[in-house]
């Protein structure tokens, strides 16, 4: 079978992409050369900027479209009845899209500070537009007197920091299946926020 040049452009495209997040995840932004992610990829250093400007280009390209791909996903999802229902769905979604992409949550937290300050504001733009989805639920549940949260940002902030970090330590085929994990995550933010 023939492959077009766009085909093969757009494939050599997201080996890169791939190959760039799994090296960044794993050695670190600052420490992998271009000339390394060329070889993991099987190209020539210089055809990466075929499909790439630079290595800051392709850090915010990666962490833009997690984010945007984590917006989306989240506008897509079912949601429960109520603050309360709203809250397990996002508690559910945010541990099983975090179980799923280890590598990039990896990025979207360890590697910000190698963004540019421009890129830094974006992405820090995203995270505010998702931050606020679960400020909004907990404010309409301590609203409606359905939760206890005297602060709904720094509670927002809390909840994510601690369901984000499970994907630090959770593995396959361990002691807890994915289920267990989120059922005792959502009771544990339940009971934080008072519902």
């Amino acid at each position: 079978m023939t492959r077009t040049v766009a085909n093969g452009a757009s494939n050599t495209g997201e080996r890169i992409k791939v190959a760039a997040r799994h090296l960044f995840a794993r050695d670190g932004y600052a420490a992998v050369s271009m000339r390394q992610l060329a070889a993991e990829v099987g190209v020539q250093a210089g055809a990466l900027y075929l499909h790439i400007p630079d290595k800051q280009s392709l850090l915010f390209d990666l962490l833009r479209e997690n984010m945007e791909t984590l917006l989306v996903a989240w506008d897509a999802e079912p949601r429960g009845e109520g603050p309360v229902g709203r809250l397990e769905s996002f508690v559910r979604f945010h541990i099983r899209m975090h179980l799923d992409n280890p590598d990039s949550v990896f990025l979207a937290n360890m590697e910000l500070r190698n963004l540019t300050p421009e890129n830094f504001a974006v992405i820090a733009g995203l995270r505010d537009q998702y931050e606020a989805e679960l400020v909004a639920i907990l404010r309409d549940g301590g609203a409606s007197d359905e939760m206890r949260v005297p602060d709904a940002h720094l509670a927002a902030k809390a909840l994510l920091a601690m369901l984000t970090g499970v994907s630090a330590w959770y593995q396959d085929g361990g002691r807890l299946s994915r289920d267990r994990v989120e059922r005792i995550y959502w009771n544990m933010v339940r009971r934080a926020v008072g519902a």
